[in-house]
């Protein structure tokens, strides 16, 4: 069969076009702007990409066309589908019924979270021998791709995204995959686009769990208000706390440069001592709610706690990208202002006293440039020495909403003059802390490159 994605260059249906090419599909696609790292793991695979929506793609005659959420009515090539009445299906569709229906699905929600909390447990199942089929969206340092087929009767986790399913399926993705153990991560209001307001969120997350079988399990972080009410309004599966003295909970935290260590609770026994390579609570908290979803899936919790030790983390999760004369650049996901908040948080942990952060903000996702949570970003920036923020693009006025911070940050339109400010103000020992959901101009290179020209050399 031949597959046509559009929008194949994000994260997600460039998922699915690896893993209809692992099915034997023959896939091709297209985006506006082929861009990597997704379009090198495609061409990888012998995946044919074309640049745009021109119309003219037409003439390729696939038996089917997959859609991504990108695409909306007037997209040229779409409305040749629809003029034509070609068989066209959701990206999420497509991936329910031909590739999840009658797995065992695991599935990864929550506002903040999901790509690390899928990486560690797919990285707990494939350990343990599980050999699990995975989407995840980011490319988890431990597996080539950021998705795989494997075999019918294996595992399949998945990030189980609230955004909305395409143009012509407003639902969001997550009730399409019918989980049989579900992480409920955290929920807050984000995606100011197509969401109202929390409460409409919170009745997309009713719908997931209604969808969770009764012999299913909820992974559900106890901390949480909004899932309290989402459970609230009906739950018909055994649920499982994390977060909770009652249910799954850490206790006695080392933090060090290179590691975390904390004991696993459930309640008042002690399952093992965790070992893991990644800084700040809410990282020990989805290790936790990993565990207690692979248990679900027929993994031992110790053997679980053992195999974390050799987790290799996630791309672009607090990913460093070079050191020059003592100044480490870091790379982070991080947009959401919470996301913010436990991001320099978790850093901070690991920090000796005298050791700075310089965050480096560029406020890009739909709801950041909204101007929706642009009131939380002082505080979610409060435990940083030194804010940056480029305010290209923005509606709204970033140096008012910094105020609060005084002269602990600084606004640029410019991004030279933002990664020049930046320089001048580090000094060895001190942590860049870059943090977008985008590639945000290269600034890494950029200013790993003007550290070292100030200082007359090239990185180490």
């Amino acid at each position: 069969m031949h597959l046509h994605i559009l929008g194949i260059c994000g994260t997600f249906m460039g998922g699915i076009a690896a893993i209809a090419r692992e099915a034997g599909h023959r896939v091709t696609g297209c985006d506006a702007g082929v861009y990597p790292p997704m379009s090198d793991q495609l061409r990888a695979l012998g995946i044919d990409l074309i640049e745009g929506f021109d119309r003219s793609q037409l003439d390729l005659s696939p038996d089917i066309w997959v859609i991504g959420n990108v695409v909306s009515r007037g997209n040229p090539l779409m409305e040749a589908i629809l003029d034509a009445r070609q068989p066209y299906v959701s990206g999420p569709q497509w991936l329910a019924q031909t590739v999840l229906a009658g797995r065992w699905v695991l599935g990864v929600a929550g506002t903040h979270g999901k790509t690390t909390t899928a990486s560690l447990l797919t990285f707990i199942l494939q350990a343990c021998g599980r050999e699990p089929g995975y989407l995840i969206g980011g490319v988890p340092v431990d597996f080539p791709f950021s998705a795989r087929l494997s075999s019918p009767d294996a595992p399949f986790v998945i990030e189980a995204d609230e955004y909305d399913t395409a143009f012509f399926d407003k639902r969001s993705k997550f009730v399409h995959y019918r989980p049989m153990t579900a992480i409920l991560n955290n929920l807050e209001f984000d995606h100011a686009d197509i969401f109202a307001d929390l409460a409409a969120i919170e009745t997309q997350f009713h719908h997931l769990v209604r969808t969770v079988p009764g012999r299913g399990r909820l992974v559900i972080n106890a901390a949480e208000p909004a899932l309290k009410r989402v459970l609230a309004r009906g739950v018909w599966s055994e649920c499982v706390e994390f977060d909770s003295p009652s249910g799954w909970h850490e206790a006695r935290v080392v933090e060090s440069p290179d590691a975390t260590e904390f004991d696993v609770m459930r309640g008042d026994e002690l399952i093992g001592r965790c070992r893991l390579p990644l800084a700040g609570r809410h990282n020990r908290a989805n290790a936790i709610a990993a565990i207690a979803a692979a248990e679900h899936a027929g993994v031992a919790p110790i053997e679980a706690i053992a195999a974390l030790a050799g987790f290799g983390g996630v791309k672009r999760r607090m990913e460093v990208r070079g050191r020059v004369a003592g100044v480490t650049v870091i790379d982070d996901f991080a947009h959401h202002p919470s996301a913010i908040a436990t991001t320099v948080a978790g850093l901070r942990a690991r920090l000796a006293p005298g050791e700075r952060i310089l965050a480096v903000l560029e406020p890009r996702s739909n709801t950041m440039k909204l101007g929706a949570m642009k009131a939380l970003l002082p505080d979610s920036l409060a435990d940083a020495d030194l804010s940056f923020c480029y305010a290209g693009g923005l509606g709204w006025d970033a140096t008012e909403a910094l105020a609060p911070l005084g002269a602990r940050a600084s606004v640029h339109l410019d991004l030279d003059e933002l990664v020049a400010s930046v320089v001048a103000q580090a000094r060895s020992g001190d942590r860049i802390l870059v943090m977008s959901n985008g590639g945000f101009g290269g600034i890494h290179g950029r200013l790993l490159d003007a550290l070292g020209r100030r200082e007359g050399g090239s990185g180490a």
